[in-house]
């Protein structure tokens, strides 16, 4: 793709451009969307977009964002179109403080771990459906802060593999609880079949905006490479992010389970959910508590 042309054709010359996300990394797969980011201080959901058979993913961006996760995303992005040099001091900045981005983030993801855990907990109690779905998200929120631990900020369409190729040490012991309690031991391409139209339908209801093409493209192309364990984590972390976007708003949106009972291929059994979540808080509660000493020695 001829990026020069992008802001072009997509009428953004207004605006700094930059592209991010797998497409400037090393490991980027044919089925990756091109993730360009406008600097156009709107604060509206993302675009996909389809340019000549490739799939363009529009994120609209600010100069003056705050969250971690989200200046993460920024960091090192390929800057495509930036007159005013205001983009290249933006990164410059981000730059300097990626550190302590990664570390926020990751702290973050731990409480918002523990968070999960203890909404499984609840959940189990009250015999709420929802139960199996807030484990879920437990168990990749800890997956965001190991990889953010590693200071790598990685999309989940190539966050498992990374984590394999992490060098052993304190906080990577933890990769085994993420992959024990995320339930990847399960994938076979049957059940994928199964999962990725849920998936893909749960995408178009909360997000609707064509992601569930990207959703189709990326599990054929998991599948077709034998990747069947990425395949069944990657959707699972889709499921993660919308799930999360909807979590105030389940008591009114009870049929949603019989979507997310596929999307997620959760787990039935109450006993397992509860041994499951007390091993992701107690992984938690181990690297913040590293985390915290780490910060104060500094």
């Amino acid at each position: 793709m001829d990026l020069d042309k992008i802001p072009e054709t997509l009428n953004l010359l207004d605006f700094p451009v930059g592209l991010g996300g797998c497409r400037i990394s090393d490991n980027s797969f044919d089925s990756c969307g091109y993730d360009v980011v406008v600097f156009d201080e709107k604060d509206e959901p993302n675009e996909i977009i389809f340019i000549n058979d490739e799939i363009v993913v529009l994120h609209h961006g600010s100069f003056s964002e705050t969250k971690s996760k989200k200046l993460l995303e920024y960091d090192g992005l390929q800057i495509i179109r930036d007159e005013s040099w205001e983009l290249r001091m933006f990164l410059s900045k981000i730059k300097e403080k990626s550190s302590s981005l990664f570390s926020d983030f990751a702290k973050n993801s731990l409480i918002e771990s523990i968070f999960c855990c203890q909404k499984t907990k609840e959940s189990v109690e009250n015999s709420d459906d929802f139960a199996s779905c807030w484990q879920k998200c437990a168990a990749f929120y800890l997956a965001d802060a190991i990889t953010s631990l590693n200071k790598q900020r990685l999309g989940p369409t190539h966050m498992l593999d990374s984590m394999r190729k992490f060098s052993k040490s304190s906080v990577n012991e933890h990769i085994s609880v993420v992959t024990q309690t995320v339930g990847i031991e399960r994938a076979t391409p049957v059940l994928l079949e199964r999962m990725v139209k849920s998936t893909m339908g749960f995408s178009d209801m909360v997000e609707k905006n064509n992601h569930s093409q990207i959703i189709q493209k990326t599990h054929d192309y998991f599948v077709k490479n034998s990747m069947i364990s990425d395949c069944y984590f990657y959707m699972g972390y889709l499921n993660k992010e919308n799930f999360i976007k909807i979590k105030n708003t389940l008591n009114r949106n009870q049929d949603l389970f019989h979507v997310l009972k596929t999307a997620f291929d959760i787990e039935a059994d109450s006993n397992v959910l509860l041994q499951q979540a007390d091993l992701i808080q107690n992984s938690c509660n181990v690297l913040l508590a590293s985390d915290n000493n780490s910060t104060c020695m500094h």
